[in-house]
């Protein structure tokens, strides 16, 4: 009777350490593969992304929106040309130059406009250059080697049953939060871009307000807007940095749960991080 239950514990206990070590050795996989992946997607410019979305939100950008920026520019300079005729002690100091001066701000007002995408672009290939070059120095590399899954197996084959359940179970729950996590950090990274291209798409709107000093308050932020997006990408990799450093701290020791919920803490902070990049970005920019 002792061997049948003795057989039976052993069996019991070999289907739970496959099963954890199944669950370890996919654990970090989507989150590892997601964070490798983030370097090579923040550091691509709008152009290079998605070129069929890029392709699309120009188009929309040049055949709908143009024509109301023109409008809008339209109002603008006449509006500027009124009031820069009735500034001279209403038209007692009138000088012709000054429509030389409004013929210059609205020539390069239209100028802006017709080179909305080429202004916008410089500013990605600026933060691509910073992030592609903090890359090379940045280690993402956050994947748990061979040696450390064979350790956890010769520690799981010494422990007893209940242990061994108890593991199971939590390394099920936390490889469950760990691909909720991966979910987390795909959104955050796709979703900057996102938001890159619907701000280009509404681009030569606030082009359109340089022809006026008052008006101009509002492409001047649209602009810092724009730095921000990009150099978010900076900030992404410094977060990212920071991670595969605290990842690779963790040592997969004789408590393996400790260890498991230890990195599944790094992850959870990196998603924070992560979270807060935009909103750091444009407070440095001073971005609203």
């Amino acid at each position: 009777m002792d061997s049948i239950i003795q057989k039976i514990t052993e069996w019991l206990k070999e289907m739970l350490v496959d099963a954890i070590m199944g669950n370890l050795s996919g654990l970090f996989d989507s989150v590892n593969n997601q964070v490798g992946e983030i370097a090579s997607d923040v550091g691509m410019t709008p152009a290079n992304f998605s070129p069929g979305v890029f392709a699309m939100v120009r188009n929309i950008s040049e055949n709908v929106i143009i024509p109301i920026a023109g409008l809008i520019l339209t109002f603008i300079a006449c509006y500027e040309l009124i009031q820069m005729i009735i500034d001279h002690n209403n038209l007692a100091n009138f000088e012709t130059w000054i429509f030389f001066k409004w013929v210059f701000k609205t020539f390069v007002a239209v100028m802006l406009i017709t080179n909305t995408f080429n202004i916008t672009m410089a500013v990605f290939d600026v933060a691509q250059h910073v992030v592609n070059a903090s890359a090379g120095i940045i280690s993402a590399d956050t994947a748990v080697d061979a040696s450390a899954l064979e350790a956890m197996e010769d520690t799981l084959n010494a422990m007893e049953l209940g242990p061994l359940l108890g593991l199971f179970l939590q390394s099920l729950i936390v490889q469950i939060t760990m691909s909720a996590l991966s979910v987390v950090i795909f959104v955050i990274v796709y979703g900057r871009m996102v938001e890159i291209y619907l701000m280009t798409s509404l681009a030569p709107i606030p082009f359109s307000t340089f022809g006026n000093r008052e008006q101009s308050q509002v492409g001047q932020n649209y602009l810092r807007s724009l730095f921000a997006l990009g150099f978010q990408g900076f900030l992404i990799m410094i977060c990212v940095g920071i991670y595969a450093v605290l990842i690779q701290s963790v040592a997969f020791s004789d408590d393996i749960i400790a260890s498991i919920w230890g990195v599944m803490g790094y992850t959870v902070l990196l998603c924070f991080t992560l979270f807060k990049t935009g909103s750091l970005a444009k407070s440095v920019f001073s971005a609203h």
